[in-house]
């Protein structure tokens, strides 16, 4: 990974991260537009080792935006653990449930790594996440009743939300996506799906950014690993300008734009894919 390869990436899994297009279809489909991949090993292209590590930037974006938040959370979750009361407060209870929100998608993860590493990345399975769930998202603003906050939710919204999150180990899904999707089928107004989309993004990009980096630890070192933190940073940076702008934007506006822009960003690669302009 260059340097300019690295801010490219970098910029693109900011943005990308909590608007509801798929950070890891951009991750997959840039370097295939570009011509970034190696023809020799066309499942290792630039953002597969590396997206996951570059999604710690995007952790560290969640993490100041809703700096406030995070401590009231945790200190919340100690304080009645301490107590032997550990659901006696909304902040200890919403605890409990992002961390049972985040169990499918350690399952899915741990079971499914090579799928998701190699075939999963296929750009035609990108191709059909992004027309899928633009079509769910699509139904989900029309029938959803918009009525419920974030301090409505329950164990078993919970675990819907974070079932809907694991499918966005497929690439093209997005885990925005997914969970606002999910949010609004169940009645959630927009902008609390997306607050309990991105606190529930906190553990699961954790997990997943730590294990990445572990596996790819003897590779850190040098140029790869300036290139890599860089990425990482750019992210963090434009990860947090994302939010900013989506909670803005859900509290007046629908999500048909993002429907819009997949649906289009599908077409437009079929399009691609037919005349043989990418791989």
């Amino acid at each position: 990974m260059t340097l300019i390869e690295a801010i490219v990436l970098g910029l693109v899994q900011g943005l990308t991260e909590f608007l509801p297009i798929s950070s890891t279809a951009h991750l997959r489909i840039v370097p295939a537009v570009l011509h970034w991949l190696d023809p020799a090993r066309p499942w290792n292209d630039p953002g597969a080792p590396a997206s996951a590590v570059i999604q710690l930037g995007t952790l560290a974006a969640v993490l100041g935006y809703f700096r406030r938040e995070v401590i009231e959370l945790t200190g919340a979750f100690v304080r009645a653990l301490a107590r032997g009361r550990p659901c006696e407060t909304f902040p200890a209870r919403l605890a409990w449930m992002l961390g049972l929100g985040t169990i499918p998608i350690v399952i899915g993860g741990l079971a499914f790594e090579p799928f998701i590493l190699t075939h999963a990345r296929s750009l035609q399975v990108i191709i059909g996440a992004l027309i899928g769930l633009a079509l769910l998202l699509l139904l989900a603003e029309r029938v959803s009743r918009r009525d419920r906050e974030l301090q409505d939710v329950t164990a078993r919204d919970a675990v819907l939300i974070g079932l809907a999150q694991a499918l966005a180990l497929i690439p093209g899904s997005s885990r925005s996506g997914t969970t606002i999707t999910a949010g609004l089928f169940l009645g959630f107004t927009r902008e609390a799906a997306a607050r309990f989309s991105f606190l529930l993004s906190i553990p699961s990009v954790a997990l997943s950014g730590l294990y990445e980096l572990y596996a790819i630890r003897h590779q850190l070192a040098g140029a790869y690993s300036i290139s890599l933190g860089v990425a990482t940073i750019v992210a963090g940076v434009s990860g947090y300008l994302a939010i900013e702008f989506l909670l803005r934007y859900l509290r007046t506006h629908t999500t048909y734009l993002f429907v819009v822009y997949r649906l289009a960003l599908g077409l437009v690669l079929l399009v691609l894919l037919k005349f043989g302009l990418i791989q």
